[in-house]
């Protein structure tokens, strides 16, 4: 079991990075995929990215995909999340998520964080 600490959140301009980091509790975080979905107000929780246990294997959404890049620091249990080019729409809370597999889908992960808040300005 592990349980996912999101940060990094912030505010900033449109064509900026920010770096999201999820420190997993727990001894078996090496063991889980990982994963990073968000939400927007008035929206449904969306999958953003997603790593397989040994960081081999990666996942992106469409709307991400060459912008964002997800990577793992076993020895840290640590999951990361670089943004850059930065977009109004990529406003959300971005949640950190621990599951058996890599999936792009809310339903194949257990554990959860509390999330964190990015704000993109125009």
């Amino acid at each position: 079991q592990v349980q996912p600490v999101e940060s990094g959140g912030g505010l900033v301009q449109a064509g900026g990075s920010l770096r999201l980091s999820c420190a997993a509790s727990g001894r078996s975080f090496s063991s889980y995929a990982m994963a990073w979905f968000r939400q927007a107000p008035g929206k449904e929780r969306e999958f953003v990215a997603a790593i397989g246990w040994s960081g081999d294997s990666t996942y992106y959404a469409d709307s991400v995909k060459g912008r964002f890049t997800i990577s793992r620091d076993n020895a840290k249990n640590t999951v990361y999340l670089q943004m850059n080019s930065l977009k109004p729409e990529d406003t959300a809370v971005y949640y950190c998520a621990a599951g058996g597999s890599v999936l792009p889908a809310s339903w194949g992960y257990d554990y959860w964080g509390q999330g964190t808040q990015v704000t993109v300005s125009s």
